[in-house]
């Protein structure tokens, strides 16, 4: 399998896939890759497109020049959030109206959105923290499965010193990847953290210098792709996020039985076969098509 392509018609982002593997840069590099509400609205068509493309099996994500990316673009005039005041939102408005343009454009957090567009792929994605990652050039890994990172990577959950909080769904992925109470202490502190720091709280996989950093991300992306379902992978991946979050384990027991069925009928039977005969595997279920009925089962 070779597929070599770019996409170009993004303002603040590269977008190319050669040999299943997705990469997406960001890319603002005088501007240290700063967050704007139009990168959110790339981000999530990215992820939406990624998660659509056959050719794709995984996404890395990294950052043009020295940064990863060093959080929101502050130099905007007014709610550099992109949010609009006077409107005196409540929960029962993010329950009932979630999608309404007011509320949509106006009130929903747009790292937040990238988050769940995130969530919601059915593709492996890895971070390859290259830089300075920072506010939500830091909770945008968060939904990342894999996070690694250069030697020269700083991350900082640094919200307090804005007087704002955490966003981008982080206060459901941070305390899940490295535990409530170091969640707490990096929030509450609001420092840099230097990459050894990250590795042994356990953000971060690995660490890289600088020009190993992208190898080792695609040598691991190459163990999710070769020999690999694609579907059995992006069942894996939402079962994985959804059934942890369940209160009981029956949940989970639910969908794996419902995932094991409909897989075992299917990619499934290539792979026993392939097995018992000693051989590659050919698989030819494809997420575009091929995603089981029951799926996805929480929306």
């Amino acid at each position: 399998m070779r597929d070599d392509r770019s996409v170009s018609d993004y303002e603040t982002l590269d977008y190319s896939v050669v040999d299943g593997i997705c990469t997406l840069t960001l890319n603002r590099p005088e501007q240290l890759n700063s967050f704007t509400v139009t990168m959110a609205n790339e981000l999530v068509d990215a992820f939406t497109r990624a998660s659509t493309d056959d050719e794709t099996r995984v996404v890395v994500v990294t950052g043009a020049g020295r940064a990863f990316c060093a959080g929101m673009d502050l130099t905007k005039e007014g709610n550099v959030f992109g949010l609009t005041p006077g409107l005196a939102p409540t929960v029962q408005d993010l329950t009932e109206r979630l999608d309404d343009p007011v509320i949509f454009e106006g009130v929903r957090d747009t790292g937040g959105r990238v988050s769940l567009a995130i969530y919601a792929c059915t593709k492996p994605v890895i971070a390859a923290i290259n830089g300075a990652a920072v506010g939500i050039g830091a909770t945008m890994t968060l939904p990342m499965d894999i996070r690694l990172a250069s030697t020269k990577a700083r991350i900082g959950f640094v919200f307090g010193r804005l007087g704002i909080v955490p966003e981008a769904t982080s206060s459901w992925f941070l305390p899940r990847i490295v535990g409530i109470s170091r969640a707490l202490e990096w929030t509450y502190a609001a420092d840099i953290l230097s990459p050894d720091e990250a590795l042994a709280g356990g953000l971060v996989r690995s660490l890289h210098e600088p020009d190993q950093l992208l190898p080792a991300a695609y040598a691991l992306a190459r163990t999710f792709i070769d020999g690999r379902s694609p579907v059995g992978i992006a069942l894996t991946r939402q079962m994985m996020y959804r059934n942890s979050a369940q209160p009981h384990p029956i949940e989970a027991h639910r969908i794996d039985s419902l995932a094991m069925y409909y897989t075992s009928f299917a990619d499934g039977e290539e792979g026993v076969r392939a097995f018992l005969e000693k051989r590659d595997t050919e698989f030819t279920g494809r997420t575009s098509s091929d995603m089981p009925p029951f799926y996805p089962w929480q929306e």
